[in-house]
């Protein structure tokens, strides 16, 4: 080693920083995280590191409006995703897990790139250039524009990059690109802090939007994950289950639009095809005249979508009863059957509780308390509700139920997916439109509602 060189070791995991090798990280708590990497030493080389383009300050007047300046990326659910579009010189990263489609959602993209504005290069760090062209044959793409470089080396991919100027690059995967002026291995956090950091310097310079594919740990989340997000200016998570057919992608950061918006893709032989009504692929095959089924409407972003919620009650052969979620929050589900059990009177201690969102989608939003609390009520009868019936609302610990955002857009999408009755809480009832065709019943209590919806 260099005289003067310094070595740390860094967390993989969290990015803490300990001069030492220590066996548990004492942020995070990860075992064996700690990874020895060396510290830029001399100036030219931090310097080197550091490398941007030259910028001056400009007056605030003079800097012109990018709200309208949005490309296309040819399919209409990741340009919502996307907040309307892809912005020039933006970095988004996209992660999820390994086979579900990354790689071929940004194929597909970048297809439609080149159609519209010209040559887009594809960086592949882990496939060979026949292993793309297979899958694109595959999918049927023309790709009339499209450059293919098989490089892991970050300069040597910067260089393709300044050379051609594509206008777009998409990078397969960030992991597996390495700076020859680190000493540490390719996927290490100093690596990928690196090379997204040229990469965002390059796309800001010349206004090439960069997407970057990335890997997820075992826990789900992106590799490297703190360090890396707040370096690009999106993230965007596939969501799904490899046996079913559809696939969410998620943006849980987005400096251009709105967090938390979804876009809905079903997977078949030539590739991700957008699915424009969610709403009815996620009800296509629920089950009519079942205790446990009901449907609550849910916001994605700025979009409603109806799902639907099922719970199964049973006798437990335990002391005590299993709670199992899948789709939902289990902790959120463990205080809402406290609440049954003590002030609706429901024994539920000894009895296994299971709660599934049909579709293999994930919410995470208060809003469909009520109706799984319907759901579970309805299991431990074994009463079926109304097929026509929507419910929502968020439940607090005292039994009420209280009034939640965007009441009057889910109101909507019941109506129009032909729903009959609509129960809400009391507070959001005043904002929904009545209709002749569509009953709007407000209640203040999981009392009122458990007395609507369990009636035979």
């Amino acid at each position: 080693m260099a005289r003067g060189q310094k070595t740390v070791y860094i967390c993989q995991h969290c990015g803490y920083q300990s001069p030492k090798w220590l066996g548990k990280c004492p942020a995070c708590g990860e075992w064996h995280a700690l990874v020895e990497e060396r510290e830029p030493s001399s100036e030219g080389e931090q310097r080197r590191l550091r490398r941007a383009g030259r910028a001056i300050p400009r007056p605030y007047a003079e800097i012109e409006q990018q709200a309208d300046i949005r490309w296309t990326s040819g399919l209409p659910e990741f340009d919502r995703v996307l907040g309307g579009g892809i912005v020039p010189g933006s970095v988004v990263l996209v992660g999820g897990d390994p086979g579900i489609g990354k790689s071929t959602l940004l194929l597909q993209v970048a297809d439609q790139l080149t159609r519209r504005y010209g040559a887009v290069l594809y960086v592949s760090g882990e496939e060979s250039e026949r292993q793309i062209r297979m899958r694109g044959e595959r999918l049927g793409l023309e790709a009339p524009a499209l450059y293919v470089l098989t490089e892991t080396c970050l300069e040597s991919v910067c260089e393709a990059i300044e050379t051609l100027r594509p206008s777009a690059a998409v990078i397969d995967s960030i992991q597996t690109i390495f700076s020859e002026a680190l000493d540490s291995v390719p996927g290490s956090l100093a690596q990928v802090r690196e090379a997204a950091a040229r990469f965002l310097m390059l796309a800001k310079s010349y206004e090439i939007p960069i997407f970057l594919i990335g890997h997820v740990t075992k826990e789900g989340m992106l590799a490297g994950p703190k360090a890396l997000e707040h370096i690009v200016d999106a993230v965007l998570y596939f969501e799904g289950e490899r046996h079913q057919n559809h696939r969410v992608v998620r943006a849980v950061k987005n400096r251009y639009g709105a967090t938390n918006e979804v876009g809905v893709f079903e997977m078949t032989s030539q590739g991700l095809i957008p699915v424009p009504n969610p709403s009815a692929m996620f009800l296509s095959e629920r089950p009519l005249g079942v205790s446990g089924s009901v449907v609550s409407a849910c916001m994605e972003g700025t979009r409603p979508i109806l799902i639907e919620l099922q719970a199964l009650v049973g006798s437990s052969g335990y002391g005590a009863g299993r709670r199992m979620t899948r789709g939902v929050d289990p902790y959120r589900v463990a205080l809402l059957l406290a609440v049954l059990e003590r002030r609706a009177g429901f024994p539920l201690a000894g009895c296994d509780v299971f709660v599934n969102v049909a579709g293999g989608i994930t919410v995470d939003e208060p809003a469909v308390d009520l109706a799984i609390v319907a759901a579970i009520a309805s299991s431990f009868r074994n009463i079926a509700l109304d097929p026509q019936t929507v419910i929502f609302g968020e439940v607090g610990l005292a039994g009420e139920v209280r009034a939640v955002s965007a009441a009057a857009a889910r109101a909507r999408e019941a109506a129009q997916m032909g729903f009959q009755r609509l129960i809400l809480p009391e507070t959001n009832r005043r904002s929904v439109e009545a209709s002749e065709t569509f009953a709007i019943i407000g209640v203040r209590s999981i009392f009122e509602a458990l007395d609507l919806v369990l009636q035979e």
